[in-house]
């Protein structure tokens, strides 16, 4: 975590006792479209490729997760609390959390085309490849504070 997002977090905290579990992140390809949709409201989902996280040696979220969201200046812009965590095959996401994603115009056939695309480019980057069933890991959230 950056400097500006640890002071961003004690600051939102106060005197409270702070949650352990808070990282700091950038969603996906468009950073700042991204962020702005959570503050608006409009984002409260995202997902990312299981193996990503092996690959990564990550942990995976959990719903005791808090996350400082940074813009493209890495700069945080929001803090946001995971609320429930799925693992599931892309092809078995649900169309309604596809549209919680909120991205584009919040159809399934956009929210598909726009992952597969994005997965297809990440995984090969990886010397891995695209699969309609790839297992995704699925977070809801809420918005807890906009700086």
């Amino acid at each position: 975590m950056n400097q500006a997002s640890l002071e961003y977090w004690i600051n939102y905290w106060g005197d409270q006792d702070k949650p352990e579990r808070v990282t700091a992140w950038q969603f996906g390809g468009s950073p700042d479209y991204l962020a702005q949709l959570v503050i608006d409201g409009v984002k409260t989902a995202t997902c990312s490729g299981y193996v990503f996280y092996e690959v990564e040696n990550e942990p995976l979220p959990t719903t005791e997760d808090y996350s400082v969201v940074l813009n493209s200046n890495d700069e945080p812009v929001a803090i946001i609390k995971t609320v429930d965590v799925q693992i599931m095959p892309m092809n078995e996401v649900p169309e309604e959390f596809a549209i919680s994603e909120g991205e584009g115009d919040r159809t399934y056939k956009y929210w598909w085309d726009a992952h597969e695309r994005f997965f297809t480019k990440e995984l090969r980057e990886i010397g891995r490849e695209f699969s309609e069933d790839m297992m995704l890991v699925c977070e809801r959230f809420e918005l807890v504070d906009v700086k």
